[in-house]
């Protein structure tokens, strides 16, 4: 059972939930009447925070971080951007792992490159290199820095580290490159929702069934969404910390802006066990805490789940997909038919079998699914058994080498492979569509962290399409035992709950990792590729802006894989511009080609060239303009401008910046929706100069080509009024107007935006 309060509540002495509207139930059991200000001050995260606050207001955050991670497809346009804004040395412990291109799979040199890349700045900057194969980032991060108390920073979305006490957040680059230059991460205080957890799962029952659970419950309605989840109550001790690690991860899927567990002494003994037992401390909330909402669950009643294409809150118990069969696949098929648009098929009632589901290939892997429980307990059920030479297949990558090294010292490796399974090393792959791309019309069931539309490696633009479900390392097992026939865990409950002891050993890491840290050597040079590039340069936000419409998206949310696709695209992610050729392109193929059209117009703008003579139809714009009061004296040559993408719930997912620098490096200068999907894409937004517009009212005023005027900008975000910026769009001679405003942004925001991008702002700091 998972219930949402409707309310705050004051959690009393860990155990006692008393909703805000009964508060005088407090006094019955403290003795003491509710003070809701003080009670605030008794979560865990509110301590945290407070300690990584450099502001005087808790109100305001300005945090600095203990630590800072980040993998191969953004550590190195996030050093190049801090280089460029004049850094010296990394001044806090910055972790660089190589899980994501680490197969070298595509474009020749250029992913090693970028390994050498990231090995040389570790040097000469003073960071930790983890190369490929060893680890991915967020097993490293748990099993060597995450510590009781601590706040750690990377630049991967799913950096979540709550279950070891430690609040840590994903963020787009530029927030990493603030903390490398003695800047803060700032954001106003979260609201802090109580995650009450009571009962135990049972034996058949692991944590992606726990966590997609969850999802199911809070992603749609928005319920933690820019909040911080505190996983609280006596259920939290009824699992590992290892088990905890894997539904820790999966918050994010819920739009949370980051998580935290109380501790305990399997806390204590998880951080011994890896040589690091001084960075325990207990964390509970205080006798009596105040969360601004609770979500209930008793999870001796979860069961096996199932999250269906294409979002892992698309969530169902496996038994209820029997119930509603054919249904909810059919539901699913139309879902499928949104996202290929007519360019790829994609069938699932064709794929069942005497009633049940057929699916091709099962992973279990990377921060979710690779931890050492989740094997252990696959094997449980497979060893001595065979999954049959059919289309199934089943792979699994441990999530660091230390990991496989102890499965495969008690033979659990061996044993997967007797049965038919496919022993791969620490890789992300699966999880972001760089490895193990399903056949066409395929359906892949993965203990992995997203199973957003295309994001397993299909094309639909090319006639390919695949998809993801969500699932438990036990019902995948489970389902590989069948032949990938879809099969809960419990069906075979006798097989699960006999983990033995995990034992680390850290000389894989000893061996080949580069701890630098406090080492810089200012000698060393840095590796460039030919691939690797300098961010382009960007000039200062102009007093008015005229922005064309380059694409409109209406569909719900917009993932940031939209925005940017991920896979074998990220292999370009160290060259700027020609990442940037994929913009949106498997969901708006166009758009590149109409925002480099805009961008040709203001490069020879700000060349000094006649921007009539280069875009015609600009004379009757600017005669519409003219028209407009206050505007009669506007000039096309004194306009910057620039193309706009219209979407709803823009950046769902990845915390990769490229989202909105790919936007930017070809004439990006906005975006317009009702709402962000995310703090992080938001902050990307900024961070590369664009404009984080929000309409008022419907899209209707405008469409794909129109252009859109916005007078006065730079003065409105120099005075801080943008709760209601006048704009305008110009259509068939006319100048109709919207409403369009932005929400709070900081002074430091606000001014980077009129820098043009993070970097300008820097440079100018500096110079000043």
């Amino acid at each position: 059972m998972i219930k949402l309060y409707d309310e705050g509540i004051y959690l009393v002495n860990g155990t006692d939930i008393v909703p805000e509207s009964e508060a005088g139930k407090v006094a019955q059991l403290t003795g003491k009447s509710a003070d809701k200000a003080e009670a605030k001050k008794g979560t865990i995260a509110y301590g945290i925070l407070k300690a990584h606050n450099c502001s005087d207001s808790m109100e305001h955050l300005k945090i600095k971080f203990d630590e800072l991670t980040s993998h191969d497809i953004t550590y190195v346009g996030i050093i190049q951007t801090a280089r460029a804004s004049g850094m010296d040395t990394f001044p806090i412990p910055y972790t660089l792992t190589c899980c994501h291109n680490s197969l070298n799979a595509v474009g020749g040199t250029i992913n090693e490159d970028d390994h050498m890349f990231g090995l040389t700045a570790a040097k000469k900057y003073g960071g930790i290199f983890v190369p490929p194969h060893v680890a991915v980032i967020h097993q490293y991060m748990r099993e060597m820095s995450a510590g009781c108390g601590k706040m750690i920073l990377g630049s991967d979305s799913h950096t979540r580290y709550g279950a070891l006490g430690t609040m840590a957040v994903g963020e787009g680059g530029g927030e990493l490159d603030k903390q490398i230059l003695g800047d803060t991460w700032d954001n106003p205080y979260p609201e802090i929702i109580a995650v009450y957890l009571t009962g135990k799962p049972a034996p058949w029952v692991g944590p992606h069934d726990i966590a997609i659970a969850i999802c199911g419950a809070v992603y749609k309605n928005g319920y933690v969404k820019n909040k911080v989840m505190e996983f609280v109550g006596p259920g939290v001790s009824s699992m590992s910390t290892d088990y905890r690690n894997g539904v820790d991860v999966m918050t994010t899927e819920t739009t949370c802006v980051s998580s935290i567990w109380r501790t305990d002494e399997d806390t204590h003994a998880f951080l011994a066990e890896h040589g690091r037992g001084d960075e325990y401390k207990e964390l509970n909330p205080a006798d009596v805490a105040y969360y601004d909402g609770c979500v209930y669950i008793d999870l001796s009643t979860i069961k096996p789940m199932i999250a269906l294409p294409f979002h892992p809150s698309n969530a169902y118990t496996i038994d209820e997909l029997y119930e509603n069969l054919e249904d909810i696949l059919r539901e699913t098929e139309k879902a499928a038919e949104g996202v290929s648009q007519g360019r790829a098929p994609y069938t699932l009632l064709d794929k069942i079998k005497d009633g049940k589901l057929q699916v091709q290939q099962g992973i279990i892997g990377g921060c979710a699914g690779g931890n050492y429980t989740n094997v252990v307990e696959a094997n449980n059920l497979l060893k001595g058994k065979m999954i049959g030479a059919g289309e199934f297949t089943l792979s699994v990558y441990p999530s660091s080498m230390p990991v496989y090294m102890d499965l495969s010292r008690k033979g659990i490796l061996a044993d997967l492979m007797a049965s038919g399974a496919v022993i791969k090393t620490a890789f992300c792959g699966p999880c972001f569509g760089a490895g193990d791309t399903p056949n066409h019309n395929g359906l892949s069931i993965r203990h992995t962290t997203r199973n957003f539309p295309n994001r397993e490696g299909s094309k639909p633009g090319n006639g390919q399409m695949s998809a993801v479900a969500l699932m438990d390392a036990r019902s995948i097992a489970a389902t590989a035992l069948n032949g990938g026939l879809l099969t809960s865990a419990e069906q075979y409950a006798e097989a699960f709950g006999n983990v033995p002891e995990y034992h680390f050993d850290r000389t894989p890491y000893d061996a080949r990792v580069y701890n630098g840290f406090g080492k810089a050597d200012k000698a060393e040079p840095l590796f460039y590729g030919p691939n690797i590039k300098d961010w382009p340069e960007r000039h200062p936000l102009g007093e008015n802006v005229l922005l064309k419409v380059c694409s409109k998206i209406l569909d719900e949310v917009t993932t940031t894989d939209e925005l940017i696709p991920s896979g074998e695209t990220s292999s370009y992610r160290s060259n700027p511009l020609g990442l940037a050729e994929f913009t949106l392109s498997r969901r708006d193929p166009a758009y590149v080609g109409k925002t480099k059209a805009v961008d040709a117009v203001e490069i020879a703008r700000g060349n000094g060239e006649n921007v009539v003579d280069k875009a015609p139809e600009l004379a009757d714009v600017f005669s519409v303009i003219n028209t407009i009061p206050g505007n009669e004296n506007v000039k096309p040559n004194e306009t910057e401008i620039g193309s706009v993408v219209y979407a709803n719930k823009p950046g769902d997912g990845s915390a990769r910046e490229q989202a909105a620098s790919c936007q930017r490096v070809i004439g990006g200068l906005a975006n317009i929706t009702q709402d962000y999907a995310t703090k992080r894409y938001r902050s990307n937004v900024m961070n590369w100069g664009m404009l984080p517009f929000h309409l008022k009212g419907e899209p209707t005023a405008f469409d794909v080509d129109d252009y859109i005027y916005v007078p006065g900008i730079r003065q409105a975000l120099t005075d801080n009024r943008l709760d209601d910026i006048k704009a305008y769009v110009i259509k068939n001679g006319k100048a109709e107007e919207i409403s369009l405003y932005i929400k709070e942004m900081t002074a430091e925001e606000r001014e980077i935006v009129k820098a043009g991008c993070l970097i300008n702002f820097n440079r100018n700091r500096k110079n000043a």
